[in-house]
């Protein structure tokens, strides 16, 4: 039986600050040593730590947050 995305997907901004950093790392070291693979790879795991992973986790949210009260202007 599958699990849902959802329970698979940290929840805390650790993981993907982590993720991001390595990201960081390994596209620098691919500019180091000239590969264009590592560059790449680099830019990828940076793209999934900011967007993909963050937005995967909010699309499969059993219960979407409260939207805010929207108060018609100059009633605050």
């Amino acid at each position: 039986m599958a699990l849902p995305l959802a329970e698979i997907l940290p929840t805390s901004i650790s993981p993907y600050l982590i993720l991001m950093l390595a990201g960081f790392a390994v596209g620098t070291l691919g500019h180091l040593y000239r590969s264009k693979v590592v560059v790449a790879t680099g830019i990828i795991m940076i793209f999934m730590a900011t967007l993909l992973l963050p937005l995967a986790l909010i699309a499969t949210e059993e219960e979407p947050e409260a939207s805010p009260q929207i108060l018609p202007p100059g009633t605050r």
